[in-house]
């Protein structure tokens, strides 16, 4: 299909669009949708540089997203491939250049590249055309291979890839990639901030951050598709609420390495200790700049209270410290209910469930049923009802966010 002065207009407005977007992944997966759009492109996948490799981070299908049920999403397979000329992907990376396919089943046998037919024998769907475009800065670093696939025309007939639609998305990719750039200096920034985490307990890993925020988005946007609330602004929501999500635990820095590293329960007075981690964290955003900055303070201050007001810190005031709402006997009242702001009641889930499928060195990981028997128990009482009940609606997309970010080995 011939690009028009719409096509042209849509990528300058973009430009724009994808310089506010903050996080990473948020970035990655509308680079994908957005490059589909521009060319009328029926699916494609976006893949990652990761030293010799490229690691597929989103696939979008257009044709097998219309067979689920509403509000679900395309479950894919979380893979490498080798950048190397054997594969189209591989090969546009190696050579860091465009690589247009008009048909992958015919491809000329003196193409140092193949087309692997297992996907489309697996999912039942056929791939014709594929455009393979390189992610690189300007000083010809790759970062990743933008896929798109099987073209279509305006009566929905799959075509080649054009001349024209490879300048879009040339030229979309190029703008791209510096949004791109942008995207992995703040997560970069982001986990540097976990790393000092880390360094004092080995439980809060890059790893680990990035399952839990990518868990509180996938129940964020199911939610809010509930509850009627625009797409325009779960996407803005969501940018802030993944990279606040990752800082959940910040204020672990301050509690000393004996009762971090612990290797056992704790007694009544190191919990305490331990638990105002949660006012420690908090106040390094006590000056917010930023929707972030506010974001991530609510959700440090109260991912650790309950449903039915058992959970920590409480009402207290974050610059004295002071309960601001106390029982008869003058202790601290916890927040309970609709008081918890929704940032934090989801963090809370979605923490407690990477905690209950991860090894720790006082623990090994639990089965999945009974981490899955444990979050429906607690259900009303730690967690929102509500939460829980989309948790179990969206699993697949749980499993598949605990795919993309896998336990790796420690090194000690």
């Amino acid at each position: 299909m011939a690009a028009d002065k719409t096509d042209f207009k849509s990528i300058l407005e973009l430009d724009s669009e994808l310089s506010r977007i903050q996080d990473l992944d948020i970035l990655l997966e509308r680079l994908l949708l957005e490059a589909r759009r521009v060319v009328h492109a029926d699916a494609g996948s976006i893949y990652v540089r990761e030293g010799d490799k490229l690691v597929i981070k989103y696939a979008h299908n257009d044709t097998l997203s219309k067979n689920l049920p509403v509000g679900q999403k395309l479950i894919y397979s979380v893979f490498s491939v080798i950048i190397s000329e054997k594969s189209i992907s591989g090969y546009a990376a190696l050579t860091r250049q465009l690589v247009n396919v008009p048909d992958v089943y015919n491809i000329s046998p003196d193409a140092p590249y193949s087309f692997g037919t297992a996907y489309d024998q697996l999912s039942g769907y056929k791939t014709v055309s594929t455009l393979a475009v390189p992610l690189k800065t300007a000083e010809g670093n790759l970062l990743g291979v933008l896929q798109i696939i099987n073209a279509k025309d305006a009566d929905g007939n799959i075509i080649p890839f054009s001349q024209d639609d490879e300048f879009l998305v040339t030229h979309f990719a190029s703008n791209a990639t510096l949004a791109l750039q942008r995207a992995q200096m703040t997560r970069a920034m982001i986990l540097r901030m976990i790393k000092m985490s880390e360094l004092r307990d080995p439980k809060e890993t890059g790893t680990h951050v990035n399952r839990v925020a990518g868990y509180a988005v996938e129940i964020y946007d199911r939610w809010a598709q509930r509850h009627g609330i625009s797409k325009s602004e779960r996407d803005r929501f969501k940018d802030t609420f993944r990279i606040a999500s990752m800082l959940h635990d910040v204020g672990k820095v301050a509690i000393s390495d004996i009762i971090l590293k612990k290797p056992s329960a704790f007694n009544p007075e190191e919990r305490k200790i331990m638990q105002h981690h949660a006012v420690y964290g908090a106040k390094l955003f006590e000056d917010p700049q930023s929707p972030l900055d506010m974001l991530a303070r609510d959700i440090v201050i109260t991912h650790h209270e309950n449903w039915d007001g058992t959970g920590y810190p409480g009402w207290i005031d974050l610059a004295t410290e002071l309960p601001l709402k106390t029982d008869s006997s003058g202790n601290v009242l916890g927040k309970k209910g609709e008081e918890i702001p929704l940032a934090g009641r989801i963090v809370a889930l979605a923490d407690v469930y990477d905690a209950l499928c991860s090894k720790r060195a006082y623990k090994e990981p639990w089965p999945e049923s009974r981490v899955l028997e444990e979050i429906l128990n607690l259900s009303e009482t730690k967690f929102d009802p509500e939460l829980v009940d989309i948790f179990f609606e969206i699993f697949p997309n749980i499993k598949q966010v605990q795919a993309l970010y896998p336990e790796q080995e420690s090194s000690e």
